[in-house]
């Protein structure tokens, strides 16, 4: 017999390392045809942290994305960047970002004031083009960069970021571990095979408060990503040592989810601005694998009636739970 269930998983999770110095730097050069190089340090591998550090600089400066070069984790020539972990690239590297580049942006903002003859505090830029009072000038970025590079003044800024937090205090554990906090809430829908014990997952709702969606496309790239992952942890993903040494040491007996196993996975993004995060944002990464698991558990229980408390649910464990509650 088959039965489904639904089950709820909830989950915080702190964003950076745990009370520990956090930092991440960056560099902001405007190039002689106004597009912009950018050094920082955090690693992509693969979740489009160089994709978000471009839209964030492009965003800051008033230009486009397009006209943005990311280098970064380069040691040879980029800034300390920390670790790509604990979910926080985004938020401390891109709070890099956004402060090289208002420092990158100082002495073009004066030379624009100049060139108008309008106080520079009132000056900004949008879309290539210099705005005065929220006004559009005719003026263009391109022509205020050509004019501080004939002069020889120097189109660059830098900036750093360590989020706000205290050491734990070694009795009472109390302090700021970290700057900011992820938020989501998944629901999975599971059908159980009560002969073979076998679990299927057949949709995965998952919402996440992440500060901003910088990119929402990335954004539910990673909660795909991770919901995936928590699939595996769930249901699969099972170590067997025997002494201390690894038996199963390949994918061939150390289960991963397929293709075939990832269920229709409905990305809800919930964009509650960060106050201290670059536009808003804050990390994604590791918060959408955390809660997959116990919604997956707890519609298991919803479907059949039986709590398991161990990880993956494999069909044996399944099995041996219902016969045990008969």
């Amino acid at each position: 017999m088959k039965k489904r269930g639904r089950g709820i998983g909830c989950m915080w999770y702190g964003i950076g390392n745990t009370a520990l110095p956090n930092p991440a730097s960056a560099v902001v050069e405007w190039l002689d045809d106004a597009t912009v190089n950018v050094l920082v340090g955090c690693a992509d591998i693969g979740q489009g942290s160089s994709t978000v550090m471009a839209q964030i600089v492009a965003e800051e400066l008033g230009i486009s994305s397009a006209d943005i070069t990311v280098i970064s984790a380069d040691t040879l020539v980029t800034p300390e960047g920390g670790a790509t972990s604990a979910s926080r690239q985004t938020y401390i590297s891109g709070n890099a970002a956004v402060l090289a580049a208002i420092d990158a942006k100082k002495v073009p903002l004066a030379e624009a004031g100049i060139m108008l003859g309008k106080d520079p505090a009132n000056i900004t830029f949008k879309d290539g083009l210099v705005w005065e009072n929220e006004r559009q000038t005719e003026l263009t970025i391109k022509a205020v960069i050509g004019s501080c590079r004939k002069q020889g003044k120097l189109t660059l800024g830098s900036g750093w970021f360590n989020p706000a937090t205290t050491t734990l205090d070694p009795e009472t554990g109390y302090g700021i571990p970290y700057g900011t906090y992820a938020f989501a809430t998944q629901v999975v829908e599971v059908e159980v095979d009560t002969e073979t014990g076998r679990v299927e997952v057949l949709k995965i709702w998952a919402a996440h408060d992440v500060g901003r969606a910088i990119n929402p496309a990335l954004v539910e790239g990673q909660i795909e990503g991770g919901a995936t992952m928590g699939l595996g942890y769930g249901l699969m993903e099972e170590i067997t040592a025997v002494n201390g040494v690894i038996k199963n040491t390949n994918f061939t007996d150390y289960l991963i989810p397929t293709i075939l196993d990832v269920p229709e996975i409905t990305s809800i993004i919930i964009e509650d601005a960060e106050p201290t995060g670059p536009f808003g944002a804050k990390g994604v990464g590791e918060p959408a694998l955390i809660p997959t698991a116990a919604a997956i558990a707890n519609a298991v229980y919803d479907a059949i009636g039986v709590r398991i408390y161990s990880l993956p649910l494999t069909p044996e464990k399944v099995l041996s739970a219902l016969h045990e509650a008969e």
